[in-house]
């Protein structure tokens, strides 16, 4: 191996709302069967990255359990594997981590006991395939200092990401984290590759300087000093930011193209397995273009909708352009329409949940209508 991992899944963002009140938001379910922390981990298995950190803050209860069993990303091998850190609350401070830089340096023996040359941060939270180890060979090539791995997002509005500026060579010339008026359309991704050695004095010089973040005290204030240069991913990327993000990345999972891209090309990615038996369609069942998962019994018209595992959809009733989640039950004769329904929620009979492609209407876990 030539690298470590580490991931960041923080694990809470406002914009969800009730989605993150009690789920990290690296456990947000994803196309019918994954957790959104499945495709870091397994970028970084495919990458033979085998020795992997999740540095987790908020409601890691939930991600603990998924990550129970390291094997579904083959990293249960002796000397390596998953190891999940969370802040230390016997400090008297008590405040677990300050920032992305600090999760790290609270960690650092992980590090330290590392024998690796380089480490990959990532975030627990992006939708992607990438291969780590050409991303290695290019920071190699360019000798730098820290990779960051970029995207021009061209005419998408990037008020809300780390715009960078890079020169004719892909060295960063300039970084402005969420600014107001973007003078680039290149976003930087949060993927960084750096030397594990650079990695640790960065951290122990920012630690004395009461500092704690990758982004500001890192790339932008060594921006002059360091030799930091862009990467430039071009394929699929999406990141769970807010809600209609959260909409429009599981509806990109009915496209042939994201299907194809995440189901059937090698390196596949992985998740926990699930024992559930086949979805179940009984007499005038109608499903068109849906994600239809494993425990769900159907009974009624699906349509343009992603459904994870032990949904129940009664007789007469309709599914469309929705998200529904683990354990959902719908009774007869309803409209679901332009939703997200969130684990365990039960919908009776007759009622209708009907929102825009503009306001995407979100139930709260085990509300019942």
């Amino acid at each position: 191996m030539r690298a470590i991992g580490i991931i960041l899944a923080g694990g809470k963002r406002n914009t969800l709302g009730v989605l993150t009140k009690q789920r990290n938001l690296a456990a947000m379910p994803v196309g019918g069967s994954y957790r959104a922390i499945d495709f870091a981990l397994s970028n970084l298995s495919n990458s033979e990255i085998k020795k992997v950190a999740i540095i987790a803050q908020y409601s890691a209860r939930s991600l603990a359990d998924h990550i129970s069993s390291s094997k579904w990303w083959d990293f249960g091998r002796k000397k390596t594997g998953l190891f999940l850190f969370t802040p230390n609350m016997s400090s008297q401070e008590g405040f677990g981590f300050k920032g992305t830089a600090d999760c790290i340096f609270q960690n650092i023996e992980f590090l330290k006991k590392s024998n690796e040359p380089y480490v990959v941060i990532t975030s627990g939270e992006q939708v992607y395939r990438m291969d780590y180890e050409k991303v290695i060979k290019y920071h190699e090539k360019k000798g730098a200092d820290i990779t960051i791995v970029c995207k021009d997002m061209n005419s998408y509005n990037v008020e809300d990401y780390g715009v960078i500026g890079l020169d004719y060579d892909n060295k960063m010339i300039e970084f402005e984290e969420k600014p107001l008026n973007p003078q680039y359309t290149t976003v930087s991704l949060g993927i960084y590759v750096i030397s594990r050695e650079l990695l640790i004095k960065l951290l122990e010089e920012l630690e004395a300087d009461g500092r704690y973040s990758i982004v500001n005290d890192i790339i932008i204030r060594y921006r002059k000093k360091l030799k930091i240069y862009g990467y430039m991913f071009e394929g699929y990327w999406r990141s769970i930011r807010d809600i209609n993000e959260f909409y429009r990345l599981n509806m990109d999972f009915l496209t042939p193209e994201v299907r194809k891209l995440f189901f059937k090309t090698y390196p596949y990615i992985s998740t926990k397995a699930k024992d559930e038996p086949p979805a179940k369609f009984n007499s005038q069942v109608h499903a068109t273009n849906s994600i239809i998962s494993g425990g769900d019994i159907i009974n009624g018209k699906i349509e343009n909708s992603v459904l994870f595992r032990k949904v129940f959809v009664g007789e007469g009733t309709i599914v469309k352009d929705s998200i529904i989640m683990e354990g959902v039950t719908i009774g007869k004769g309803c409209v679901i329409e332009n939703a997200i329904l969130d684990k365990q929620v039960f919908v009776s009979d007759g009622q209708r949940v009907v929102g825009t492609k503009d306001k995407i209407i979100l139930l709260e876990k085990r509300n019942i209508v």
